[in-house]
């Protein structure tokens, strides 16, 4: 039996949802001064991407922007498997006294944000660490909460939250699997 699959917000309402975050860190950051988006691979990076062109268009200036791949600071790392897949990581400037905004697209259990935080202590140390989320659907395991969040999501442990990005997926989406093999 297949997973049953609703659609919690569709491309329409995904683009709103990012306008607005976008608009929450500009307001949280009193500008865009010393902002870095720094996108965790792989949704987190499009995501940010997104975010930076809605600042951009909005106030008027380019956001710098990075990406972080957590896979060699993830605790389950050996249960990846012998050769895990390390993509790109890109810290394009100096940290120090810069507010980053770590992205994500889904926030659960914490722990990829963990590891984000870990990694990123290697290039420096930032004036501020704040955390922005496509979804926040519960169930952590740290304590971690997100600063900005699109939509909250009371999801059920065994259930899934997929986001959807047209640059990786071909279409904008955000998806709740539940059921047998979600």
């Amino acid at each position: 039996m297949a997973p049953s699959e609703s659609i919690v917000l569709n491309a329409r309402a995904l683009e709103r949802t990012l306008s607005r975050m976008a608009d929450e860190i500009v307001e949280k950051n009193d500008g865009t001064d010393d902002l870095v988006l720094v996108g965790i691979q792989r949704r987190g990076v499009q995501v940010a991407a997104r975010l930076a062109a809605v600042i951009k268009e909005r106030e008027g200036v380019g956001v710098m922007r990075g990406a972080l791949d957590i896979t060699l600071y993830r605790d389950d790392l050996q249960t990846v498997g012998p050769r895990p897949v390390v993509g790109r990581t890109d810290i394009p400037v100096a940290i120090e006294g810069k507010h980053i905004i770590i992205v994500d697209d889904v926030l659960f259990t914490g722990r990829t944000v963990r590891a984000a935080l870990n990694e990123l202590a290697d290039f420096g140390r930032p004036a501020r660490v704040s955390l922005a989320v496509v979804v926040d659907r519960g169930g952590r395991e740290l304590p971690i909460q997100p600063d900005v969040v699109g939509k909250l999501i009371d999801a059920p442990k065994d259930a899934r939250v997929d986001v959807f990005v047209t640059e990786l997926d071909g279409r904008d989406e955000v998806v709740l699997l539940q059921g047998p093999g979600a």
